[in-house]
């Protein structure tokens, strides 16, 4: 190493790592112009629908009347939070969200890991192909379509569940599948699953494909077989993906998807139903109380931001990257 050579030094290297970068943006918008004016689309949607509806959430803490607008609307500070944790059919709705999120959560998150694993066991091709097309479509559906399906094939006399149950001698007469409290909650969750399982094996199967073969081949040198391999290999290597996965479905917990509840919903279920997407519309939107339906959706935000900055810090504690 030549110690008296002296290297100079261009300003513009302490601002930026490559000094053509400028140079290389420009070309790049050239090249991928078309890319950059669709990314524009959705990225003005986010700006308009996310960030600047913030201002919007003052609602939460006035007597808001629409038309009065913000200035003439009288400020109540935190009484319409009193107001909300004191009625019943929010205790009620938040009781019945907090329980069935933990069990859609329990059942919704692990059936596409499994899926995942399955669908990776798979040799032939084209059959694998063809069933994560089936699996994929129930994502594209509707509520309001999957819902009038299922009132049809779950009718207790005439719905074609009930009747192949009741032709090979499973029961004697039909269940009311979406009529009776207990059978209503495990239809509705079952639903859930069927409809969600097959998209969220994406980012698994992705995980997996990026694991390295030479792991694989060295395991069956070993002896390994596939359930083995699978254990040892397969889990531990996208356990950080199920790790960020989990976190960021401990942020819906205190959520509930409206379409899904009013289209499978009835009101001989109303206790098992009515959740806190049900409690904002009925009591908030529909009656005029924009302020109570913020106030709602701002605790649920505020409680969903809290679970995930905790199971954040669990995370990272057990040795995982975490997702901040």
């Amino acid at each position: 190493m030549n110690r008296g050579v002296k290297v100079k030094k261009n300003s513009e290297d302490f601002l930026s790592p490559n000094p053509g970068w400028k140079r290389a943006y420009k070309k790049s918008f050239k090249r991928y112009w078309q890319l950059y004016l669709l990314l524009l689309v959705p990225l003005i949607l986010v700006i308009v629908f996310q960030f600047a509806s913030y201002p919007g959430i003052r609602i939460a803490f006035m007597n808001y009347k629409p038309a009065l607008g913000y200035e003439g609307s009288k400020w109540v500070g935190l009484d319409i939070f009193r107001k909300i944790f004191k009625d019943k059919d929010f205790l009620n709705a938040l009781k019945a969200t907090i329980f069935y999120n933990i069990v859609d959560l329990l059942l919704s998150f692990t059936a596409p890991i499994v899926l995942a694993l399955m669908l990776n066991e798979l040799r032939a091709k084209k059959y694998k192909s063809v069933a994560q097309t089936i699996l994929y479509l129930p994502h594209f559906l509707s509520w309001v379509v999957i819902g009038s399906v299922a009132y049809t094939m779950f009718r207790p006399s005439t719905g074609l569940v009930n009747m192949a149950l009741v032709n090979m001698g499973l029961i004697d007469e039909g269940i009311p599948f979406l009529t009776e409290n207990v059978n209503w909650g495990v239809t509705y969750l079952l639903i859930g699953v069927w409809q969600t399982m097959g998209w969220g094996t994406i980012i698994y199967l992705a995980a997996i494909t990026s694991i390295d073969e030479q792991m694989y081949e060295s395991a069956m040198i070993d002896g390994a077989n596939r359930w083995k391999r699978l254990i040892y290999i397969t889990l531990p290597s996208i356990k950080g993906t199920i790790v960020t996965m989990l976190i960021m479905n401990l942020g819906r917990v205190m959520g509930s998807n409206f379409e899904r509840l009013d289209s499978l919903g009835n009101s001989m279920v109303r206790d098992q139903y009515y959740q806190l997407a049900m409690y904002i519309y009925e009591k908030g939107l529909a009656g005029g109380n924009f302020s109570r339906a913020t106030a709602v959706g701002l605790f649920q935000s505020v409680v969903g931001l809290i679970l995930v900055l905790i199971s954040d810090r669990i995370a990272k504690r057990l040795g995982e990257d975490g997702l901040l």
